[in-house]
């Protein structure tokens, strides 16, 4: 499927734009990949540059500057933590957090995985907040204060609350079968998961342009809308 850069775009001035990154494309080149949104950040406008980074299954909001000044604004913010990004992710188990804080130093591993460690890992603080309890699963609004790789995934394994289908972290896929009552597997069907990536979305992100302070939004792909779907009728 051809994507059209410009038909991702949720915000836009004269100096940043802001586009819902779909999933299972790289920010940056990926190796083996023929498109990264990079690439298709150039074919909107020349010298348009991605100023943070999401995981290569994470949707949502990604900033690009049009400009250098535009991009030094911006990396001032990440340093200063101006910028507050908010995700959502669907999890297994029920939970109920309210503003729950997870300050858990992160270190890398060599595998390319990441762990949480008191001595060598490098500070990181993520809030979490329940948005809506299902049977067996949860809704969670997640505001990392650090931008570590695979903050929030790790914290939230932390709390045993694993994004589902994040392997890597102990999530497990999510198959109708299992939330919906009597539901009767064919013999000749081959079960597939709801949804083929980890559930995390970059939902909300704010930051200053140079006139003003904006928050945008980015709807859910067609994926995670389908995973809600289910789960508002069978998993509740």
């Amino acid at each position: 499927m051809k994507i059209n850069f410009k038909d991702l775009i949720v915000f836009e001035d004269n100096h940043f734009v802001v586009v819902n990154k779909p999933p299972m494309i790289a920010t940056l080149a990926d190796r083996g990949a023929h498109v990264n949104m990079q690439l298709l950040a150039e074919t909107y406008l020349e010298g348009l540059s991605a100023c943070h980074r999401l995981d290569k299954e994470t949707s949502g909001c990604l900033l690009y500057a049009k400009n250098a000044e535009a991009y030094r604004k911006a990396a001032m913010q990440f340093e200063k933590r101006e910028i507050n990004k908010k995700y959502h992710a669907f999890v297994q188990g029920v939970h109920s957090f309210n503003h729950k804080e997870v300050d858990l130093p992160i270190r890398a591993l060599a595998k390319g995985g990441v762990t949480t460690d008191l001595f060598k890992g490098k500070p990181a603080l993520t809030f979490f907040d329940t948005v809506k309890s299902y049977r067996t699963h949860s809704l969670v609004a997640c505001q990392p204060i650090t931008g570590r790789m695979h903050q929030i995934r790790v914290h939230l394994s932390k709390l045993e609350a694993p994004i589902i289908n994040d392997v890597l972290y102990g999530g497990q896929p999510l198959y109708l079968s299992a939330l919906k009552r009597n539901y009767n597997l064919k013999k000749w069907e081959d079960e597939k998961p709801l949804i083929q990536r980890f559930a995390l979305h970059a939902f909300q992100l704010e930051f200053y342009t140079f006139e003003q302070r904006i928050q945008v939004e980015a709807p859910y792909p067609k994926d995670l809308r389908a995973l809600q779907r289910q789960l508002e009728r069978h998993g509740v």
